[in-house]
């Protein structure tokens, strides 16, 4: 998930609440560091304030959205009319959320969009095969099928989902395994896929980490 948000207080608050919570959380103060982790970092799911200094948050979606950044957005603020909703949504917001607002309902509403994204992903091609994401399988191009365990199947999945990301193993760690202590853990668990379904499913980039593979 990335947050962005200038209130550090509220920061604070929803970050930890946000990480108890299982997400992996990174943070943006402002417009421009956000739309920088934006389109260089793949998430699940924006959160967003509207207010936001250097870039306004309806302007920082819009520029996301043109990029073709596809997570899901939730836009938070203090300014509650029908008009200000309404510009939300039409900037590309999945959703819409007015300040003060309680935690609870935040927790629910991004559920909700964690949901939407996973049913309108139901297959990831990797190349002739595919992930099968309801069953957490690989489904082989001769139609046989490689069960997962859950962190084999959460590595593969975030690495299906943008099979054109390069992704360094400190943010794979951070993203799959939440900063797991031990450092290797990203490249034992590459190993687990590449054994277990084909070295070719996982791509090496020497010097900086993985991407998607084809089958």
């Amino acid at each position: 998930m990335l947050l962005v948000e200038d209130d550090h207080e509220l920061v604070e608050l929803l970050s930890g609440a946000l990480t108890d919570e299982g997400y992996a959380v990174d943070v943006a103060t402002d417009g421009q560091r956000g739309l920088h982790l934006g389109l260089t970092r793949p998430y699940d799911v924006v959160v967003i304030d509207r207010g936001l200094p250097a870039m306004d948050g309806l302007d920082l979606l819009v520029r996301l959205r043109a990029r073709s950044v596809r997570a899901r957005a939730l836009v938070l603020t203090a300014l509650g009319t029908v008009h200000d909703r309404i510009d939300g949504l039409d900037a590309g917001a999945d959703d819409y959320l007015v300040k003060p607002f309680d935690l609870d309902e935040l927790s629910a509403r991004l559920r909700a969009l964690c949901r939407r994204a996973l049913e309108v992903t139901d297959v990831l091609r990797i190349g002739a095969g595919h992930l099968d994401v309801r069953q957490r399988e690989v489904v082989l191009p001769d139609g046989g099928r490689v069960p997962l365990t859950a962190r084999e199947f959460a590595l593969l999945r975030v690495l299906a989902t943008h099979p054109g990301t390069v992704h360094t193993r400190a943010s794979l760690r951070r993203r799959v395994f939440h900063d797991a202590p031990a450092q290797s853990i990203v490249d034992t668990y590459v190993y687990y896929l590449r054994n277990k379904i084909d070295r070719s499913v996982v791509h090496t980039v020497p010097g900086i980490g993985y991407r998607l593979g084809a089958l």
